[in-house]
């Protein structure tokens, strides 16, 4: 990393960390000269970054073809407030790796796969639901990509200016959080009444 090389890390510890808070990756790749950019659900297995999607998505298909692609996952923490403008910025923790993703072909792994996402997203949620059928396992291609090449890049902390001139200036500076939580859940409009909510989202929103 060439821009800010103090903040960047490479050892599994932070790779693991930035990948099990986050939940959205955004894959980047190239067709006939042409950058894409697609977001995408993932789910962190050992040494490889799954996604999954439909056959028939030109993505998923020209993924499968092993070209070069781009993963990142970003944090969002806060806004840091500083007394000049030029000392803006932010507390955040992202995540690069770079490769090729390869096609899952073989069972137990594309099952292993989509147990994880499901956890990944509620944990508890794969034995309260029905497991995929043949026909929808067909129709799901899932991608791993090998976590080989991979670049973590954070900040945390009060603004810079501290030590500065500027910080005599009567204007308020700080850091402003950002939280992401759940919001109260929203039952399906077909739902009977009888039904109570399900223990895994019940965990999940006390969490």
């Amino acid at each position: 990393m060439r821009r800010g090389p103090r903040k960047a890390r490479y050892d599994r510890a932070a790779i693991d960390a930035v990948l099990s808070r986050g939940l959205l990756a955004h894959v980047s790749f190239a067709d006939s000269g042409q950058p894409y950019c697609i977001p995408m659900l993932y789910a962190h297995v050992g040494d490889g970054l799954y996604v999954h999607g439909s056959r028939r998505s030109r993505a998923v298909r020209l993924l499968a073809t092993g070209r070069p692609a781009c993963a990142t996952v970003t944090l969002l923490d806060g806004l840091v407030l500083a007394r000049s403008v030029f000392e803006h910025s932010a507390n955040y923790a992202s995540l690069i790796a770079l490769g090729s993703f390869q096609a899952v072909t073989d069972a137990d792994e594309r099952l292993a796969a989509l147990e994880a996402f499901t956890e990944r997203l509620v944990p508890g949620r794969w034995a309260e639901v029905r497991a995929p059928s043949a026909n929808e396992l067909r129709a799901t291609a899932i991608l791993q990509l090998p976590l080989d090449e991979v670049s973590v890049k954070s900040r945390s902390g009060p603004p810079d200016d501290g030590n500065s001139s500027d910080a005599g200036r009567s204007t308020w500076a700080g850091v402003l959080p950002i939280e992401t939580r759940f919001g109260t859940p929203i039952p399906a409009p077909e739902l009977a009444d009888n039904i109570p909510l399900a223990p895994s989202v019940q965990r999940l929103t006390r969490r």
